[in-house]
C-alpha cells in the first residue's frame, strides 16, 4: 500500500528526525531499500527520477513493480513513491501512473509561471490525496541534465510557494547533486533557517544528501529539514562492491556468473548505506 508523504513528514518535522528518501534504478534498488527500511521499523521515499523512469520502461512499470514488492515482501512500513524533480508533463504521468507523491521542479521557471503551475498541482494532488514536493532555487550539480550551481533560494519566495499549498518544500541551501567539489563551501544555515522562519511547519527537503557532512546533516534537521535525498551513495556502494566480486574473480566461480549471485554483493552495500542514513536521519523505529 502506497502512501502519501504528507502524514510521514509532518511527524518527521514535530519530531526533529528526517525521512530519508532513496532513489531507485531497478529491481534490486528497490528491494534492497524496502527491506532495510521494513528491518528497521522506519518510513521511506522511493525516489524516481524521470530519466530513471524511462530507464525502468514508464511509470506504470515502476508503480507495478513497487505495489507488488510491499505485497509479496510483506512491508507495514510507511511507503510512498515519488517522482523527483519532475516536469510539470512528468508530474501528471506519474499521478495518472499511480504514485503516491510528486516533485514539480519549476524552479527555472520565473517565480509567476512557477505559482501558476504549482497551483494546479497543489490543486490535483488535494483532489487525489497525493503529497507534492515544489523547488525554489536551483540545486547545484546535475540531475537528468539540468545543471545548477547551488543557489541559495529567496526566502519571500519560499513563502510564496509554501502559501500555494504544497506538502514539502525543496529550498536551495547551497547543496549539490552527485560528488560536492573540494572547494565547497558547505550549506548556508543562514538561509536555511530564514526559510525555515518563513514557511513556519512546512517540512523542508535537502536534496543531494550524498557527501554532506554528518554534522551539517544534523544541523539542517534541527532547522526544519524532514526530508532527505540520496541517489549517488548507494550508486557508488553498489559500483564498489560489484567491482570488487568481479575483480575477485568471483563471477568465474561456479555459478558466480548468474546476476542473482553477481548483484547480491552491490544489494548488501545498498542496504548498508541505507542502514547508515536512516540511523543518522533518526527515522529507525519511526514508522
Amino acid at each position: 500500500m502506497l502512501v502519501s508523504a504528507k502524514s510521514m513528514l509532518e511527524k518527521a518535522k514535530a519530531g526533529k528526525y528526517a525521512v530519508g528518501q532513496f532513489n531507485i534504478n531497478n529491481l534490486e534498488w528497490t528491494k534492497s531499500i524496502l527491506l532495510t527500511a521494513q528491518e528497521l521499523n522506519s518510513p521511506v521515499i522511493l525516489g524516481v527520477s524521470e530519466g530513471a523512469g524511462k530507464y525502468m520502461c514508464g511509470y506504470k512499470t515502476v508503480v507495478g513493480m513497487v505495489k507488488g514488492m510491499i505485497e509479496e515482501l510483506g512491508i507495514t512500513v510507511p511507503v510512498a513513491l515519488h517522482l523527483d524533480h519532475g516536469s510539470y508533463e512528468g508530474a501528471m504521468k506519474c499521478i495518472e501512473a499511480g504514485f503516491s507523491s510528486v516533485m514539480f521542479d519549476g524552479s527555472h521557471y520565473p517565480i509567476d509561471e512557477n505559482v501558476a503551475k504549482t497551483t494546479e498541482l497543489v490543486r490535483i494532488c488535494n483532489e487525489k490525496g497525493l503529497s507534492l514536493e515544489a523547488e525554489v532555487g536551483a540545486i547545484g550539480g546535475e540531475e537528468d541534465g539540468v545543471i545548477g550551481n547551488g543557489e541559495c533560494a529567496d526566502p519571500n519566495e519560499c513563502k510564496m510557494i509554501a502559501d500555494l499549498g504544497v506538502t514539502m518544500l525543496a529550498a536551495g541551501i547551497g547543496n549539490i547533486h552527485g560528488k560536492y567539489p573540494a572547494n565547497w563551501p558547505g550549506l548556508s544555515f543562514e538561509t536555511l533557517a530564514a526559510v525555515s522562519e518563513k514557511v513556519g511547519d512546512m517540512p523542508l527537503v535537502l536534496h543531494g544528501g550524498t557527501g554532506i557532512p554528518a554534522d551539517m546533516i544534523k544541523k539542517a534537521i534541527s532547522l526544519g529539514v524532514s526530508k532527505i535525498n540520496v541517489n549517488t551513495e548507494c550508486q557508488l556502494a553498489f559500483a564498489a562492491a560489484t567491482r570488487e566480486y568481479v575483480e575477485a574473480g568471483k563471477d568465474l566461480q561456479g555459478k558466480g556468473f548468474d546476476p542473482r549471485k553477481l548483484l547480491a554483493p552491490g544489494c548488501e552495500a545498498i542496504k548498508a548505506t541505507v542502514k547508515e542514513k536512516m540511523e543518522l536521519f533518526g527515522s529507525v523505529g519511526k514508522a
